[in-house]
């Protein structure tokens, strides 16, 4: 069920009965502590720890926080995290969908405390909001996939597992104990190995999969190409195909074959180093991996097959029978592939364009989202994914028809500035705008954000 359907349910309950004479006689008792809200506690937090002479490591604007983490990054991090495709455009536009609307708060609305929570895909959620599967994240920091899971577990938010993560996803799964997490799967080639990477994601608990469909190739990255850099090729970010069986059996006809290794490479510098970054991370000890071609081979297998540009519905069609678990579909920004997506079966969408990533001057994703959301309906959940910010940028999304919204250059900003704990800042920073919108603007619960919330380009004058 979407927050759309739930939006028509009947309002919360109060006073569900007067007190009895044995109630009002009974011994006083402390009074509860308030529920300020996530908003005003985190507030307290940070002032209360500023009285004392300490300031955030984490900025709390936006703006302030990407600047902090491009000075803490390697160029080659930046241009993988920042870079947008082409000349960026898909980049600003998703920026700029969300300044052409405002929020128009109502007054006097006794919002004293507010309900955050929100039910996708049958867990019930603190906040409506998702960590995006971000691959080669330990150009940021090493470990940052346990990190950010981590710091999602401890906040109770999925985080979605990256097919092209650093670790593979048993030991995600690890760090995050009993914490909700999603696997995303970029469709191979090969198709036993869809699904053995399906059947490792059922085994580690992930409670949805997320097929990525805009990015059966990479598009065109002026700032990795103009570095020549491409994290895979240095052994970063194949840890998921590294530690699978699958993926080991065709490393091996590989090499069985004769097709690995190709023209002897030229010995420089920077070839060395691409061998040591290879051999470290390739399972086993550096000094066995320096000595055998099996870590090259396997990137290059990598390359080879990690995604399938040839990718139709009537693959997706088939992954019914090959998962129990509920499958989303994530890049969809035209309202017929969502109404095919819905014909499908599909349990979500995530209307994406890949953070700009992809296809420059591509439709920013909140612009694409109300028209898909009229597509499909009130009873599909729709999560917003690429340019989001901000607590006033969800409730802006949710206005517009999204049930929840996944973020991922936030959150790898705070892992470059402070690991573990900058995640979670950036989260829990983000979750307090949101609830303080809410609150400032008249709003007691997500299922009560609604269009009437907004003026934009398309709205009457109230």
């Amino acid at each position: 069920m979407s927050r759309q359907t739930r939006q028509t349910g009947t309002a919360r309950q109060t006073g569900q009965g007067r007190q009895s004479a044995a109630d009002t006689q009974a011994a006083p008792q402390a009074a509860p502590a308030p529920d300020v809200g996530p908003g005003r506690a985190r507030q307290a937090q940070i002032y209360r720890a500023g009285a004392l002479g300490q300031q955030p490591r984490v900025p709390a604007d936006a703006d302030g926080l990407e600047r902090r983490a491009r000075r803490a990054m390697s160029r080659r991090a930046w241009a993988y995290v920042a870079g947008g495709a082409g000349s960026g455009r898909t980049v600003r536009a998703n920026r700029q969908a969300f300044q052409r609307w405002s929020i128009l708060p109502r007054m006097l609305a006794g919002a004293a405390t507010r309900d955050l929570g929100t039910t996708l895909l049958g867990r019930r959620l603190p906040a409506p909001l998702l960590l995006a599967p971000i691959g080669a994240a330990d150009l940021v920091r090493r470990g940052a996939d346990l990190l950010s899971a981590a710091a999602a577990a401890e906040l109770a938010v999925p985080y979605v597992i990256s097919s092209q993560g650093c670790s593979p996803m048993e030991e995600v799964a690890a760090a995050m104990g009993a914490g909700p997490r999603w696997f995303q799967l970029y469709w191979s080639t090969d198709e036993a190995l869809v699904d053995s990477l399906l059947r490792r994601a059922e085994a580690v608990g992930a409670e949805a999969v997320v097929v990525t469909l805009d990015t059966t190739m990479l598009g065109w990255r002026p700032q990795d190409l103009n570095l020549g850099s491409l994290p895979f090729v240095q052994g970063i970010g194949i840890a998921q195909y590294t530690s699978d069986p699958r993926f080991r059996e065709v490393v091996a006809e590989r090499l069985a074959s004769g097709r690995a290794g190709g023209r002897p490479a030229r010995v420089t510098p920077g070839a060395v180093r691409t061998l040591v970054s290879v051999s470290r991370r390739h399972p086993g000890s550096l000094r066995h991996n320096l000595r055998s071609p099996e870590p090259r081979a396997a990137v290059e297998a990598f390359l080879d097959i990690y995604s399938n540009p040839g990718l139709s519905w009537d693959h997706l069609a088939t992954l019914r029978e090959r998962t129990s678990l509920p499958i989303v579909l994530k890049g969809i920004l035209h309202p017929d592939d969502a109404r095919r997506a819905l014909d499908l079966g599909v349990s979500a969408i995530v209307v994406s364009n890949h953070a700009g990533r992809q296809v420059d001057g591509a439709i920013a994703s909140l612009d694409a989202l109300p028209a898909i959301r009229a597509a499909v309906g009130g009873g599909l959940p729709l999560i917003l994914d690429s340019g989001v910010r901000s607590g006033s940028d969800i409730f802006t999304a949710l206005a517009l028809g999204a049930d929840a919204v996944a973020i991922g250059r936030p959150y790898l900003y705070g892992l470059a500035l402070d690991g573990r704990s900058g995640v979670r800042d950036v989260v829990a920073n983000i979750v307090a705008e949101l609830d303080l919108t809410m609150g400032l603007s008249g709003v007691r619960s997500v299922d009560d954000i609604s269009p009437a919330m907004l003026t934009g380009p398309s709205s009457p004058s109230p």
